[in-house]
């Protein structure tokens, strides 16, 4: 790391472009951020950048925001880390809530209709290429590949709950821990040797300071909770989604497409809140904006409020639903890396730990399968019908009902990704240019 401090001005203006420019999901922001802040403006030199993002693996919730977080308060303390880590979700958090505005009311003009229908077909291809991508990081054992199809049949043949597969992955993990010795502990490769870590703060963590933290950022957390359960009441559509969302941050191993599996589970099949195709074109116009992937939930609570508004006007009832869910989405990002930190590099060194976090990596290449799936079926089908018995609740798709337009440009965007590694935006924007053109013609 550079021995000159960085200015806090500097910082916070590096921050705030980067919260334009952090496009790609959680693999490109990394990437963005290790370019940026290692090789061009030395602030943090490879075997700490390493170091920080250890830690952010280990966390519930979306990595790159958090080693964001992580590097500013090794910059500049509790201030530095609230700059990055608001400025990394603002701009995206902005933009998504004004598509989000746009969707609800337009969604059916054929002109806007023909650009998300192109979105979604790229989208699968996401999808795929993900499952790929992170199968070939993680499914290096025997053991890892009967978690992973373990988790997938859980989740796509018995609708277990995704909280509930982390945990069994987690204790499988745990007790066999020698069976996952030669896996890495997360998806991304740790190449470089951990060292301890200097700054008096990341050595240790007084109490009163902790419990400050704790009371701070719980109270950030929790209070707008219950303002919404005191207001508008227990059973309005914003409370639940305060308490799901809550939830939904906890348990959000695994990064964006693992979770966004549990919410399209619950936000459409339990709470009925949006329609699958409004779950696609969310997860499409995500992939388009900057900003973390887990953005998408910002569409979901917009969405879920301006369709259930109870007394509320419809437009402001979105806003509140879609402030709300990122709140409380994005406050305990925070509460982890202020409190958590200093204590996560001890427990890195456990290999029984190591191995419990390796088995819920391998349970996320299942939960990713089953999310494309889940996709593709809504994707390229017009009626999917679900059949329940003998605990078995699978989905079914008519097969005349299928879309070869969503099928032809679905296919080929795949091609596109994954044979000739072609950039994630031009190929959204190609598909969404020639859905276009498919619906207008």
């Amino acid at each position: 790391m550079q021995t000159a401090p960085v200015p806090f001005l500097v910082a916070l203006r590096f921050w705030l472009k980067l919260g334009f420019i952090n496009f790609g999901g959680p693999a490109g922001q990394i990437a963005i951020m290790h370019r940026e802040l290692v090789e061009r403006r030395g602030w943090i030199d490879e075997e700490r950048f390493l170091h920080a993002l250890n830690f952010c693996m280990l966390l519930p919730g979306p990595e790159a925001q958090q080693l964001a977080i992580y590097i500013g308060w090794l910059q500049h303390g509790v201030r530095g880390g609230m700059a990055a880590g608001v400025l990394f979700v603002l701009p995206g958090f902005l933009l998504v809530t004004a598509i989000s505005i746009l969707y609800a009311f337009f969604h059916s003009w054929m002109p806007f209709q023909g650009v998300l229908f192109g979105m979604k077909a790229a989208v699968l291809a996401i999808v795929l290429e993900a499952v790929l991508r992170v199968a070939k990081r993680a499914l290096k054992h025997r053991l890892a590949w009967s978690v992973a199809g373990s988790a997938f049949v859980a989740i796509f043949a018995f609708a277990i709950p995704f909280p509930i597969v982390v945990l069994a992955a987690a204790l499988v993990g745990f007790l066999f821990y020698r069976r996952f010795s030669n896996l890495p502990a997360t998806p991304i490769a740790n190449t470089a040797p951990v060292r301890e870590s200097t700054s008096s703060s990341a050595n240790s963590v007084a109490i009163v300071r902790a419990l400050k933290v704790l009371l701070i950022c719980g109270a950030l957390w929790l209070i707008p909770i219950l303002l919404v359960y005191l207001t508008p009441g227990a059973d309005h559509v914003l409370s639940r989604e305060s308490f799901f969302f809550s939830k939904t941050a906890v348990v959000t191993f695994g990064g964006a497409y693992a979770v966004l599996a549990y919410v399209a589970q619950e936000a459409v099949g339990r709470f009925n809140w949006l329609s699958a195709d409004d779950m696609l074109q969310g997860l499409a116009l995500a992939e388009t904006t900057p900003g973390p992937l887990i953005l998408v939930l910002t569409f979901v609570g917009y969405l879920a409020a301006f369709k259930n508004p109870g007394s509320l006007d419809p437009l402001w009832a979105g806003v509140l639903g879609a402030a709300l869910t990122t709140w409380v989405t994005f406050v305990p990002c925070f509460l982890w890396i202020f409190l958590g930190a200093p204590y996560v590099e001890k427990l890195r060194r456990q290999p029984e730990l190591s191995a419990a976090l390796a088995a819920v990596t391998a349970a996320v290449v299942g939960v990713i399968l089953n999310l494309s799936i889940w996709f593709a079926l809504h994707t390229l089908f017009h009626e999917v019908e679900t059949w329940r018995g003998f605990a078995l609740s699978l989905p079914i798709p008519h097969l005349a009902s299928i879309d070869f337009p969503a099928l032809v440009l679905a296919s080929l965007a795949a091609i596109a990704l994954i044979r000739f590694k072609a950039p994630m935006i031009p190929v959204l924007a190609v598909c969404a240019a020639a859905g276009l053109a498919i619906k207008i013609v």
